[in-house]
């Protein structure tokens, strides 16, 4: 069993808050998460139709049968259920008491911060980190993160990848989709999500995908609204600030599960990855994923952005920590090219107080260069680490 990285944040929050919300993808690791971390809860999970029906017939009755401190898996299930459980903290006052876990946002964010404000501390967790399989003696290739991706399951067991991705969309990502919002075009929905997989580090352009798949633009900001809120993909904004007047504003998407991307893509082995003309695309997702983790595993706000301007100049990805701006630029290649600094040198000229840059890449080689450094991807989560 792998030792995660948020469990000390956790652990803290526990000691401080009588509630603790901790929401992510499916198959991210909560339930074992909470089971790990609290051994001695109770653990009840909401996706039984028989336990469901209980506590939707009888809360009361339900959190009696269940008492804290408790494990309530799967909560967006059913909302109700926190304005009892706000009832029976603010009882008992007790620190701890309650572990939530679900899988949807933001509606679930939304009703756990109305019910339960002032009492809850809420944590996301997405899959394992490079990180945590590094301390766990796992290390791959580039290409094996990028075929395999970071879903618990597939290293706590011996599962064929592509099956699993296969069985992982067909089970979770279409279900949910017909929970959050009534798709009666499947065949044009798979479409749109394989075509996103095609656009993993580009520019959000909703007329664009609305031409490729054939419904309307309202149809696709829904879709995309249905996929985000599984955490199956997010949106990384752009950067403003009055230093650039023409930068783009609309969004980068990426995967929060790159192995789910590179299945999509239907790469069928470690070796395609390198050959596809996609591998840029795919190694930045997996590098902003990796940066993202790094904040949520913190505790702290992602605070992530990228900056491009309508002249193109672009950097990959904006650390904003302490009111400083740190750019990094992420290339798939493994040897250095002087290339690879030059947006980081023409973006430190318009904007002068930006923090040291740093090239993330697939080389072995680090050290410092000019105003920069040089990284291999693995220590991604390193340079987010700016006191």
């Amino acid at each position: 069993m792998i030792k995660r990285k948020i469990q000390t944040e956790l652990a803290q929050l526990a000691n401080e808050y009588p509630i603790i919300t901790i929401t992510g993808p499916r198959q991210s690791g909560k339930t074992t998460l909470t089971q790990m971390q609290f051994p001695n809860h109770n653990y009840v999970n909401l996706e039984e139709p028989e336990t469901r029906q209980l506590a939707e017939k009888d809360a009361k009755e339900f959190l009696k049968r269940y008492p804290a401190p408790v494990i309530i898996d799967e909560i967006q299930r059913l909302p109700i259920l926190l304005s009892y459980i706000q009832v029976e903290s603010d009882r008992t006052k007790t620190k701890g008491a309650f572990i939530l876990t679900g899988s949807h946002q933001p509606e679930l964010r939304a009703q756990v911060t109305q019910s339960l404000a002032g009492r809850t501390a809420i944590l996301q967790l997405l899959p394992l980190s490079i990180d945590e399989l590094t301390e766990a003696g796992v290390k791959q290739d580039r290409d094996e993160y990028i075929f395999k991706g970071f879903m618990p399951k597939l290293y706590d067991e011996e599962l064929d990848v592509t099956r699993f991705y296969r069985n992982y969309y067909t089970t979770y990502v279409e279900r949910d989709a017909r929970q959050l919002v009534n798709i009666r075009n499947f065949a044009a929905f798979e479409v749109f999500v394989k075509l996103l997989a095609g656009r993993v580090g580009q520019l959000v352009n909703l007329s664009s995908i609305a031409n490729d798949v054939g419904v309307s633009t309202g149809t696709i900001s829904e879709w995309l609204s249905v996929l985000e809120a599984s955490y199956i993909i997010f949106r990384l904004p752009p950067y403003f600030d009055n230093f650039n007047r023409r930068q783009i504003k609309s969004p980068k998407l990426y995967f929060t599960e790159v192995g789910l991307a590179a299945y999509l893509l239907e790469l069928e082995n470690p070796g395609m990855v390198a050959r596809d003309p996609l591998i840029g695309g795919l190694f930045e997702n997996l590098v902003v994923v990796e940066a993202l983790k790094s904040r949520y595993n913190a505790g702290k706000d992602a605070n992530l952005y990228f900056f491009r301007d309508s002249n193109n100049m672009e950097i990959d990805l904006l650390l904003s920590a302490n009111r400083t701006l740190y750019p990094m630029e992420i290339k798939a290649g493994r040897t250095w090219s002087n290339d690879f600094s030059k947006a980081l040198d023409k973006f430190h000229k318009l904007n002068p107080k930006s923090g040291e840059g740093t090239v993330v890449y697939s080389g072995d080689v680090e050290q410092g260069i000019d105003d920069n450094k040089l990284i291999n991807f693995t220590n991604t989560a390193k340079a987010m680490n700016r006191k």
